[in-house]
């Protein structure tokens, strides 16, 4: 007969020893160790602990006093370690949330920022509820902005495309798990070489733009390489979806390409150069340029 003293089975074990580390003891020392790692978030430490011990970051504040069994301590311990060692918490905790979506990630993927939410708040300004429209999500990573886009849009077909198999199974886990495979078709290949139609409303890519000496690279080295770096300048990517995508969107189709913060001017002269029209650069909320929003136009004789 259950008790009310009984735990469920994701709590602490309540038969753990009495000298083991409580839950509050293990929280401080998380919070201690943690501000060593470069740009770590407020409440990462709680979300730590609660991944690592499976229970909701509520059960640390109302029961700081309950005992930890020692093979969760380690756990904890082992993903302190490789977090002051730079392993994004999202690859430890296999997850993250882009757009109020739960999405899987792993190292073979990018982890989507929040800053990437502003392609997703410009995609859905042109695409109109309820109308049908074709889009493309090139180097689709994880999915997230083709998810997002599926989630915000029903009557919207996306084609998604990467170079990485591995990335193309996450995404298309992420979708089926979203209930949203019906709407995404996944493609395996390099940017718009990869699509089979010639007639899109929208393309929308985050694609890699850091410089192969970006002093920055070094605290992103668990993140996948190739989805990071682009040539000499970062600029390899983006300059090549400029010129492909022209032959696959219809005329007066939009083209949405985030950026580094300080490629604005270049993205936008090159934008003019190869003949879009209405192109215009997108501050994000730390008023950094961060996307460029451009047409095709219709072509006369």
């Amino acid at each position: 007969m259950k008790t009310r003293h009984q735990q469920t089975s994701t709590a602490p074990d309540p038969g753990a020893k009495k000298d083991a580390v409580s839950l509050g003891d293990i929280l401080t020392q998380v919070r201690r160790s943690i501000r060593s790692v470069p740009n770590v978030s407020a409440t990462e430490s709680e979300q730590l602990v609660s991944a690592a011990c499976s229970f909701p970051v509520s059960t640390l504040y109302a029961h700081p006093e309950l005992p930890l069994p020692h093979s969760m301590e380690q756990r904890i311990m082992a993903w302190l370690d490789a977090r002051r060692n730079s392993v994004p918490l999202a690859y430890l905790t296999g997850s993250c949330e882009f757009w109020s979506l739960p999405v899987k990630v792993n190292p073979e993927t990018l982890i989507p920022r929040p800053e990437t939410e502003l392609l997703v708040e410009q995609a859905l300004m042109l695409l109109e509820p309820n109308q049908p429209a074709l889009a493309a999500d090139l180097g689709t990573g994880s999915g997230a902005i083709a998810l997002a886009l599926a989630h915000e849009r029903p009557q919207c077909v996306i084609d998604a495309t990467d170079i990485s198999s591995p990335a193309l199974a996450m995404a298309r886990h992420n979708a089926d798990q979203l209930d949203l495979a019906q709407r995404i078709r996944f493609h395996e290949g390099d940017w718009c070489a990869a699509l089979f139609k010639k007639n899109y409303d929208l393309i929308i890519s985050n694609p890699p733009y850091i410089a192969a000496n970006d002093p920055h690279l070094p605290a992103l080295r668990h993140e996948p390489h190739h989805a990071l770096v682009s040539g000499n300048h970062g600029l390899y990517a983006i300059e090549t979806i400029l010129d492909q995508a022209r032959r696959y969107l219809r005329p007066n189709g939009w083209l949405l390409i985030e950026h580094g913060y300080d490629q604005g001017p270049q993205v936008f002269e090159r934008a003019i150069e190869l003949g879009y029209i209405e192109v215009q650069t997108i501050h994000d909320l730390a008023d950094h340029p961060r996307v460029c929003k451009a047409r095709w136009p219709v072509l006369t004789r």
